[in-house]
């Protein structure tokens, strides 16, 4: 079998991230962490699905800004989202004079982006990259659950979608963090059935590319600040643990995940935990990518995970196929 992981001889770099979120993401423990809040869930747009686009624009545009770059300096820009089309995403930088590739990978669409642009700009093939991704609360409701106002039971297995996003720009050249290795995931299906419970669905893929990265490196757990995973929720990351005991991987000292991140669970409502594209983008280019710069950090896995499901396959019975894509990011080049 080969390899699905890929080391950098040159390792490409991060040269600026964006964060954007909106009112409860404010109010979480790491509400300080975003660039922008919009307490609007419209984004003062007329629609939902308007908004979330909005917020997919502003996270380039602060993105670009922080780095003093300008749309003529990125060669591709990599983008997705949780909607039909990845319409949050096309209407959002559709405005952008960008080279655009559009990716779909549900919540894992930030680890994907990055991953790609990683490659393209360790290869030579760019010189500089972006990614970009977004959720929003309820353009996610009424896409795959129930319609906003319909009042429906959440169980506790349920997660609440983040409404956030997190846009970034990696380089050949610059400074931390710098994404030293990738690991393309694998699809795991564990016939889980249960849409309501993401976290059980996805744990397994997790676990899979992370192990696989184990495997395909020689490294070990106790080798990173934190094993960064999004967003496995309540449940997912105490299957995640478990599976790792099973192949004696400890996985419970070092992992945090985002979907237990950015919400206060005690104070705030959302059952299981956080989920959607932009949980793990808004705390990735939020939080950890600051924390790499500065040294407080120096190496972490970032293994975001997605469900890759939709509404119909999912009222005709089918299981829950879901894949992770992982990224080492290190404060040190190597």
């Amino acid at each position: 079998m080969h390899k699905a992981t890929t080391i950098f001889t040159n390792p490409p770099s991060i040269v600026t991230s964006a964060a954007v979120g909106g009112k409860m993401e404010h109010e979480g423990p790491y509400g300080g962490c975003f660039d922008k809040i919009n307490d609007d869930p419209y984004f003062t747009t007329e629609t939902f699905e308007k908004g979330e686009s909005q917020l997919q624009k502003q996270a380039v545009r602060i993105a670009l800004e922080k780095a003093n770059l300008k749309e003529d300096d990125i060669d591709v820009l990599f983008g997705g989202d949780l909607l039909n089309q990845c319409v949050g995403t096309t209407y959002g930088v559709r405005d952008y004079n960008l080279p655009f590739l559009g990716i779909y990978a549900a919540c894992s669409t930030m680890s994907e982006g990055l991953l790609l642009a990683s490659m393209l700009t360790a290869g030579g093939f760019a010189g500089l990259a972006m990614a970009v991704t977004s959720s929003h609360f309820c353009t996610a409701e009424r896409q795959y659950r129930m319609p906003l106002n319909y009042g429906g039971q959440r169980p506790p297995t349920a997660q609440w979608t983040a409404t956030a996003g997190g846009a970034l720009a990696v380089s050949p050249e610059g400074g931390a963090p710098y994404i030293r290795g990738v690991t393309i995931g694998r699809i795991v299906d564990m016939g889980i059935t249960d849409a309501n419970n993401m976290g059980a669905a996805m744990a397994p893929a997790a676990y899979s590319t992370i192990r696989e990265f184990f495997e395909d490196t020689g490294m070990r757990p106790a080798d990173f600040d934190h094993i960064v995973t999004g967003d496995l929720g309540k449940v997912g990351s105490r299957l995640d643990a478990q599976l790792g005991d099973s192949d004696g991987l400890d996985l419970r000292s070092t992992h945090l995940d985002c979907g237990l991140m950015i919400y206060d669970s005690e104070k705030q409502d959302v059952h299981a935990g956080g989920s959607g594209c932009g949980c793990a983008a808004s705390m990735l280019c939020g939080h950890f990518v600051p924390e790499l710069r500065s040294g407080k950090l120096k190496n972490i896995l970032f293994a975001a995970t997605g469900a890759l499901l939709s509404p119909t396959v999912s009222q005709q019975g089918e299981t829950i196929p879901s894949i992770s894509h992982l990224v080492w990011l290190s404060s040190d080049r190597g």
